[in-house]
């Protein structure tokens, strides 16, 4: 049975009974801001030289397409973007000559020693649009003591309004015990959001440590002295 109370959820279930039941919670606000406008400046020089120039200035290259229409190559603000995609799905207000362009972040390419970004792939969007995107499952609180909250998945696919996709879904394992299972169905989805992957998808799966049998090391000790004794003569 799934009661919803206060923007909260509880997950309760006949078999086996539990002291506590999980709550889980979508994190307020989405992903898309002011911070997120930036100057776009179209570009007509390609290839791996004009890349370096261009990032070589504090600037970084990008495609935007989709739609239907023709791709537009634009450079960036390097320090800007940078900052921006600390956080997925990043949604960009684009300021092309004039012209207000929304934009998802659909590919990010990195130098893979430094990690610096060298290109964007940004996807058309419109107001009220909605896209498939993964987002994060954040894990707070600590279940009771000797049980383990393994997260069996790190991200959700789902799908949400372009302008309005959240930033991660919080799922709160405090006092939960062993045969605790929470699935893709329980989680609570901010409005507009709707689940793309099978709702008997595991997120959560909370067990009970297990402590290994060493064995008698006092038994063992003795055992083993002997042993060498007899070796010896």
């Amino acid at each position: 049975m799934i009661d919803a109370v206060d923007g909260f959820l509880s997950v309760r279930r006949a078999l086996p009974v539990f002291s506590k039941t999980p709550t889980l919670q979508t994190k307020e606000g989405t992903i898309m801001a002011d911070d997120n406008k930036l100057v776009a400046e179209a570009r007509d020089s390609f290839g791996k030289g004009a890349a370096r120039k261009i990032r070589a200035a504090g600037k970084i290259p990008a495609v935007i397409y989709g739609h239907g229409t023709d791709p537009i190559h634009v450079t960036l603000p390097g320090h800007q973007v940078g900052l921006i995609l600390r956080k997925t799905n990043q949604v960009l207000d684009l300021d092309i000559a004039g012209k207000s362009q929304l934009a998802l972040v659909k590919d990010v390419q990195k130098d893979p020693v430094r990690q610096i970004i060298e290109h964007l792939d940004l996807i058309v969007v419109r107001k009220g649009e909605k896209v498939t995107i993964d987002v994060p499952v954040h894990v707070e609180g600590e279940t009771v003591p000797g049980t383990t909250a393994a997260q069996d998945a790190n991200t959700i696919s789902l799908e949400a309004e372009a302008t309005n996709i959240p930033e991660r879904i919080v799922v709160n394992v405090e006092g939960l015990e062993a045969g605790t299972q929470i699935l893709a169905k329980d989680l609570v989805l901010p409005e507009g959001s709707t689940l793309i992957v099978d709702p008997d998808t595991l997120i959560i799966n909370v067990t009970a440590d297990i402590d290994q049998d060493l064995g008698d090391d006092s038994a063992a000790a003795p055992a083993a002295g002997a042993a060498a004794a007899d070796a010896a003569e």
